[in-house]
């Protein structure tokens, strides 16, 4: 393996940890019957021990670990800095009875290791209960407390779209996650070598996997295999339909995971936000061979390789590496920022279970950091990504967002941002209601789909499964006493909201339709400076949907057609949906001129979305103010007027 290989490969295996964070939280779910206690760092069930308890009609925190039931909160929406703060004030050693335990009951946990975690009562009848968890920052221990190992998640390596989603099927020839607890000794975490004597090891770190689709059971040659996570590819000729994943560690199998095997399945690997790993073939001698970048973007016009897994099965080996790799049979259809891209070879890499697409850069492709790039067989769609595009290639830039490559480049590590916005939202059932907010964080370790909900101008992401992962470890940040001052001399002082730190609120009587100019002002905190005349202009007139009946049912395979009035001249506007079913939450975003005054959500986004009800939105925000405090990185504000009806997604 030469080093650009082992480069590439190795950025592969980044663009897995990154895509999922599945090393840095523990994710699962366990049931637990009679009297069982559940480990939140390792995922495993024993008889004592752990950190909470449950005897069939309470669950208890044992040792120094504190729980306390979240009401009204939203599994998905509760996130690590709301349960650091929450659970100092609310945590308590304290039984929980059943009865408060319902279906849909969200409960946080701080740890006897004092990382934090959030839980979800699925199921609870006849003395067992069913518990969803993430514990953020918990590593996952070494071989899962004597509880054998525990299968918590099974993903395509590249898009790691959860299961029960319809593009979330494993394809043959697929290089796929399985995420638990307990699953191989610690040890040797290396990625191995196909290109080794015997190719990829078939047990590792003394755990084996196998697949059973019916009769047939295939055996996994192995990249990797750690306490929490292990890395192999399903051989070109497993047989496609429902399946079982069994991890055998030490002797001791899992419980069978139930997988879909698919003839195609595409996933695009991702890093840094959301971005496709992707080479710009003109610069073959620039590190990762030609790595495209904020700061080296895509040319109009450019050669580029995308890689990713799932494209197909092949006639190559699946153990062994290759230097002659072969196209798979499977049609595609790639779109670049909503415009066809041709493709000139679709299928293997040198690598076992790693594909790649040779495809040209659209000469009429938007331009911008997040421009969105997705590949369509039929009805199934790969994962969101995106590529920085732009002409002569450089540095990228989305005027619209007032962002630059390299302003996005030196956003890394550790970020402290400033955002204030007005706000002005209309929902079902809850009228109009008019805000003025204040945002003010420290994020740690940014990671993203999608640069965390952007799209370049003209395009459309999706997110599917938010639970676990990570967008990184957030503070908020004390920014004194903010005022707002609007249309007629009215004026309001933001309120901080004690369960989230940085966060501030308040609430207007009203954004005029015509308009208006709003200032904001603040005394300084004591960890960001003092700001003055800080603007935020509404335009004359507001933003209005005109056609919100055909968001009341939207046909999955048909897209969804949205036009509007009003409006910042200049500015974008902002289209998104989310559906569920069961405990499935898919999400999109489209950003749009102001001045198109339509656009149409591509069929290939909503069908990423899983069938059911949820709610459609359409939101003008006014051009970005940014402005300067001490203690802060960036710091901007806003305008925005969002109109949401409640939607049907179908079939």
């Amino acid at each position: 393996m030469n080093q650009f290989q082992q480069k590439i490969l190795s950025l592969m295996a980044l663009g897995c940890a990154f895509s999922g964070l599945a090393l840095a939280d523990v994710s699962g779910t366990q049931t637990l019957t009679g009297t069982q206690s559940l480990n939140l760092e390792t995922g495993a069930t024993a008889a004592s021990g752990g950190d909470l308890l449950w005897n069939g009609s309470s669950l208890t925190p044992q040792g120094t670990a504190k729980a306390a039931v979240l009401p009204g909160l939203n599994f998905d929406a509760v996130n690590q800095i709301v349960l650091q703060s929450a659970l100092p004030a609310l945590g308590s050693s304290a039984a929980i009875p059943s009865g408060s335990l319902t279906v849909g009951t969200v409960v946080g946990v701080q740890t006897n290791a004092s990382h934090v975690a959030k839980l979800l009562v699925t199921s609870n009848s006849g003395g067992s209960i069913t518990l969803q968890f993430t514990t953020y920052g918990a590593t996952g221990g070494g071989g899962g407390g004597g509880g054998g190992p525990t299968i918590s998640r099974v993903t395509n390596n590249s898009s790691d779209i959860p299961a029960g989603f319809p593009n979330s099927g494993i394809s043959q020839g697929a290089l796929f996650k399985i995420v638990g607890s307990g699953l191989a000794d610690d040890g040797d975490a290396t990625l191995h070598d196909s290109q080794a004597p015997n190719g990829l090891p078939f047990t590792l770190n003394n755990a084996q996997v196998k697949v059973t689709v019916g009769a047939t059971t295939v055996n996994i040659a192995l990249y990797y295999a750690t306490p929490t996570q292990i890395d192999g590819v399903l051989p070109s000729n497993t047989p496609t339909g429902t399946a079982t994943v069994t991890v055998t560690h030490n002797g001791n199998a899992s419980s069978p995971f139930t997988i879909l095997v698919v003839a195609a399945g595409p996933g695009i690997t991702t890093y840094n936000n959301g971005t496709a790993v992707a080479q710009d073939t003109a610069r073959p001698n620039d590190p990762y061979g030609g790595l495209i970048t904020f700061t080296k973007s895509a040319p109009l016009g450019a050669v580029i390789i995308i890689w990713g897994s799932g494209f197909g099965a092949t006639v190559d080996d699946d153990v062994k590496y290759t230097g002659t790799p072969h196209e798979t049979s499977v049609s595609y259809t790639i779109y670049v920022g909503g415009i066809q891209a041709s493709i000139a070879y679709k299928g293997r890499s040198v690598y076992p279970g790693v594909s790649v697409f040779a495809v040209t850069i659209p000469q009429n492709a938007p331009q911008g950091c997040y421009v969105p790039i997705v590949a369509v067989t039929g009805t199934f769609v790969s994962n969101t990504a995106t590529l920085p595009i732009h002409a002569g290639g450089g540095e990228c830039s989305d005027p619209q967002f007032g962002i630059s490559g390299s302003q996005l480049s030196g956003l890394t590590g550790t970020v402290k941002s400033g955002f204030l916005l007005v706000s002005q939202s209309s929902a079902p059932g809850a009228g109009v209601s008019n805000n003025a907010i204040g945002i003010f964080q420290q994020t740690t370790g940014i990671s993203a789909p999608g640069g965390g909900g952007i799209a370049s101008l003209g395009g459309c992401i999706v997110t599917q499964g938010t639970t676990g992962g990570g967008g990184g470890t957030t503070n908020g940040l004390s920014a004194g006493t903010i005022t707002v001052s609007g249309p007629g001399g009215s004026q309001a002082t933001l309120t901080g909201i004690p369960l989230l730190p940085g966060f501030y609120a308040a609430t207007l009587s009203s954004i005029p339709s015509t308009g208006g100019t709003y200032v904001f002002s603040s005394t300084a905190g004591s960890q960001v400076g003092a700001f003055s005349g800080v603007t935020v202009n509404f335009p004359n007139p507001l933003m209005t949907w005109t056609n919100q009946n055909a968001a009341a049912t939207v046909a999955r395979s048909q897209g969804l057609t949205v036009n509007w009035t009003g409006g910042t001249p200049g500015s974008y506007v902002l289209i998104t949906g989310s559906s569920t079913s069961g405990t499935l939450v898919g999400t999109f975003v489209c950003y749009a001129p102001q001045s198109a005054l339509t656009f149409t959500v591509p069929s290939y986004i909503t069908l990423s979305m899983p069938a059911g009800s949820g709610t459609t939105a359409v939101a003008n925000s006014t051009n970005l103010t940014t402005f300067s405090a001490s203690g802060l990185d960036f710091a901007a504000a806003l305008g925005s007027v969002q109109i949401s009806v409640n939607s049907n997604y179908t079939n």
